[in-house]
């Protein structure tokens, strides 16, 4: 029977992101499947390069000492919200030298830089932006006295530098799964879902290590259970990996380790249908509520790829 290891963030970690006063004795399971949904605070700089102009190639950005993973805030002092503000305000400035408010690994710095005129005859800089991040992922619980939740089991962070992104707001939405690559040796596999931004189930407010967390705004159901530790031994895993309906899939706590973030555990997942379906753990169930006895003591987080 094939077998797949993942990595999974003890319960009293997750929680422990936001203020115990927050949370109810007794929280609502998750495991459903959602769309994520962030804007990022300014606009990610996700890629430096040429501008073709009438005189040759010119990279306004890289010659100002704009990097790659830097996020614009502000141009001539004005906030930045969205790539289309800060295109705008380029194009009406008609050429002149700008003054731009960065953020570069928690550190703020403001450079001046000029656009130039490119052969399409619009005034750019030679960046590539991005204001925002879409995807799917798990709901690890709610709690049902104040309607917040947990989800994701690891921070939403930028696919070039692994940088955990800063956002201004977020939500989730209802979603489904849609196809399921298996995982293989060397390859972690992964949950295709199509997301319904219409139905909107709760608005996201933080992006930190242990996930995302934030308060619904409708109902997810889920049945109420205590919060435990986590110890060597038989698990299951509450997770989607079809459709809309989360199930519950036996594992085993094969290690138990501490590091610099805290507390971790191995799991080996050991249920011959979900093995058969995905390969083990894929990419999509980050966040997926690992249970010991009927209580809530961890979320996946991360696939452990074999060779």
């Amino acid at each position: 029977m094939k077998k797949s290891a993942i990595s999974a963030l003890l319960c009293l970690t997750l929680l422990g992101a936001l203020p115990a006063a927050a949370w109810a004795q007794e929280l609502a399971v998750g495991g459903q499947i959602v769309g994520i949904q962030l804007r990022t605070e300014g606009v990610l700089v996700a890629g430096v390069g040429p501008v073709e102009t009438a005189e040759g190639s010119r990279s306004p950005a890289a010659e100002a000492g704009i990097r790659e993973g830097d996020f614009v805030t502000a141009i001539n002092g004005t906030p930045v919200g969205s790539a289309a503000d800060l295109i705008g305000a380029l194009g009406a400035l008609g050429g002149e030298e700008a003054q731009l408010s960065l953020l570069r690994k928690e550190k703020e710095l403001t450079v001046r830089v000029r656009p130039v005129l490119s052969a399409e005859q619009q005034w750019m800089l030679g960046m590539w932006l991005r204001d925002g991040v879409t995807g799917i992922g798990t709901v690890t619980f709610c709690d049902p006295a104040t309607g917040a939740f947990g989800a994701l089991g690891h921070s939403v962070s930028d696919e070039e530098n692994g940088r955990t992104l800063p956002m201004r707001g977020g939500q989730i939405t209802e979603a489904e799964i849609v196809n399921v690559v298996p995982g293989a040796a060397g390859a972690p596999g992964e949950l295709s879902g199509c997301t319904d931004v219409g139905r909107v189930l709760g608005r996201v407010e933080k992006n930190t290590d242990h996930g995302i967390y934030g308060h619904l705004t409708a109902p997810l159901g889920g049945r109420l259970v205590q919060t435990g530790e986590l110890a060597p031994g038989p698990a299951t895993i509450l997770s989607t990996v079809s459709g809309r309906e989360a199930r519950e899939y036996q594992a085993v706590v094969s290690r138990l380790y501490r590091d610099g973030e805290g507390r971790h555990a191995v799991i080996t997942v050991t249920d011959a249908e979900l093995c058969a379906r995905t390969g083990g753990i894929v990419q999509g169930m980050s966040g997926s509520p690992i249970l010991q006895n009927g209580k809530l003591v961890g979320a996946v987080t991360h696939v452990s790829v074999s060779t």
